[in-house]
């Protein structure tokens, strides 16, 4: 009987003494705060700042940078701890296999505080962003400048708003709040294109509660102050807001979707399964309803969009404009239209900047904007005009004359006065100009025209039944000669009436036409000013 040998298996080589000095100085680096901290962000249901990284891009693409860098500040017990890599993390990886720089702000380290080390690690991420020409995402959830460091956080802080001013409307900028984000650290978020918040755990103010306390004398809390609801309903600082992490970074990588790498490419097209021609019957509603009856914008743009897909941008800001994103024909197009449910659609001063800015990123980033019109005019009172309605509204003027990338306009019901200009008329240089058979375009609506126009004729009726019939007959021949998209058609203004149901296709075809639009002599970077 023959003995069974059996190799024994051999132990592992050990690595190389510098090996193993390389691999425990990353191992520590990786570990963040230590463990006490890390579960201190848990228990506040907040990610650690790896996890953010892991769920925002595309699984194994993360290549860190710069791990190992630690402050050289010594003062204020700085010098006997060791920091590596000095509170943020910072690298390049993918989205939806698209190349974008990220940086990601760790709280367990000295609460995510900015010194010089950490500002130059994102200095560093910025410019390669900006030099490669791919978008860039900060993930902020910091306490803020680093006292310890003095005037040199505040340096930090100069150094990467430099940078988002000379990256803006060159390549995308993205910053997700999720933590705090106090004193001059909100401005970089206020300089880049799009900010995103998560529903309680993202805080945003210069002063904080106390210091308004003490200042003013008003108590509010920290969210009532800064929270998602205040940014993304009355202030207009964000553009997104999230129920949870995992949701908000689904809707950054949605957005970066629709978005190009940079200025000088066009957003990706996307096969389409939707046909072109697919009519949309539900537009012929539009001619039966009330011209003064509310009608939610949202609707029409879900019936005409690509498998009625909508993006909207700053969804709970100035509802009577609604801004976002969708596709016709496979191609991205920016959407900007009045919503006769908020306000009528009227323009206010909110409306007004909204839409300018974003106008003015779709121009940026090679983007053709759609614009749908339903506007009864500037929305009138006192707080408006003294609130400088004047300077916001002309913003959106500004703002679509500048803009040299295809523009498309629909009046689908009411245009007047200098809303009706301002809504990318057709000389504000407007390329193709349609309107529905319901459409009125004037002065001014025709119940307020024959008030001014026929004053003594309705002065002179003896009873309110014959002033009452006189007011409909004098606005229905009104708005036969003077608010008919048939007159306005007769002139030039308008390129066409078209059939509703036909809507969607006369869209595509026209931003298909458009798709190489070239203005010659137009400058070509155009920053994206927050307005």
């Amino acid at each position: 009987m023959e003995k069974e040998t059996t190799k024994k298996a051999k132990a592992p080589r050990p690595a190389a003494p510098s090996i193993q000095k390389m691999r425990a100085a990353v191992e520590k680096a990786m570990a963040g705060g230590g463990p006490v901290r890390v579960e201190a962000q848990k228990s506040r249901g907040k990610f650690t700042a790896r996890e953010r990284i892991h769920y925002l891009l595309d699984e194994g693409s993360f290549q860190e940078l710069d791990l190992l860098v630690s402050t050289r500040a010594t003062d204020f017990g700085l010098k006997d701890k060791d920091i590596p890599g000095d509170g943020v993390i910072t690298g390049f990886g993918q989205v939806n296999g698209r190349e974008v720089c990220v940086y990601a702000q760790d709280f367990t380290v000295l609460g995510g505080s900015l010194g010089r080390a950490h500002a130059r690690k994102i200095c560093k991420i910025m410019d390669l962003a900006h030099e490669n020409r791919v978008p860039v995402i900060g993930l902020l959830d910091s306490g803020g400048a680093r006292i310890q460091e003095g005037v040199d956080s505040l340096d930090g802080y100069a150094e990467i708003f430099y940078r988002n001013v000379r990256s803006s409307g060159v390549i995308p900028q993205i910053s997700v709040i999720l933590g705090p984000c106090a004193g001059g650290a909100v401005y970089s978020p206020a300089l880049t294109d799009f900010v995103f918040m998560v529903e309680g755990i993202s805080q945003m103010f210069v002063t904080g509660p106390d210091v308004v306390k003490s200042a003013t004398g008003e108590e509010v809390t920290f969210d009532g102050l800064g929270g998602s609801e205040a940014h993304s309903s009355k202030s207009g600082v964000c553009h997104f807001v999230a129920k949870s992490e995992p949701d908000c970074f689904r809707q950054v990588r949605e957005l970066l979707s629709y978005l190009p790498q940079n200025r000088w490419e066009k957003p990706p097209r996307v096969a389409n399964p939707d046909p072109v021609r697919r009519q949309v019957p539900l537009l012929e509603k539009m001619c039966d309803l009330d011209p003064r009856r509310p009608y939610r914008m949202h609707h029409i743009i879900w019936q005409i969009a690509d498998e009625h897909k909508f993006y909207e941008v700053q969804a709970a800001y100035a509802k009577n404009i609604v801004t976002g994103f969708c596709r016709m024909g496979g191609e991205v197009v920016g959407v900007v239209a009045n919503n006769p449910a908020h306000l009528a659609g009227a323009l206010d001063i909110n409306a007004s900047d909204k839409a300018a800015r974003f106008i003015r990123m779709l121009n940026a980033f090679n983007i053709p904007v759609l614009t749908l019109v339903d506007v009864p005019g500037y929305w009138p009172g006192v707080q408006q005009e003294h609130g400088g309605i004047i300077r916001h509204g002309a913003k959106i003027l500004y703002a679509y004359t500048e803009a040299t990338i295809p523009k498309v306009t629909v009046i689908l019901r009411k245009a007047y006065g200098g809303a009706y200009i301002a809504m990318s008329s057709k000389h504000m240089r407007g390329d193709f100009n349609f309107a529905l058979p319901c459409a009125e375009i004037a002065v001014m609506g025709p119940a307020g025209a024959i008030e001014i126009l026929y004053s003594r004729e309705l002065a002179a009726c003896k009873t309110d039944d014959d002033k009452a019939k006189l007011r409909t007959t004098l606005a229905c021949e009104y708005a036969a000669k003077f608010a008919s998209p048939y007159q306005t058609a007769s002139t030039g203004s308008i390129d066409e009436v078209i059939e509703p149901s036909l809507m969607r296709y006369k869209v595509v075809r026209a931003l298909r036409f458009l798709k190489d639009k070239r203005v010659p002599g137009t400058q070509e970077n155009r920053g994206n000013i927050p307005l």
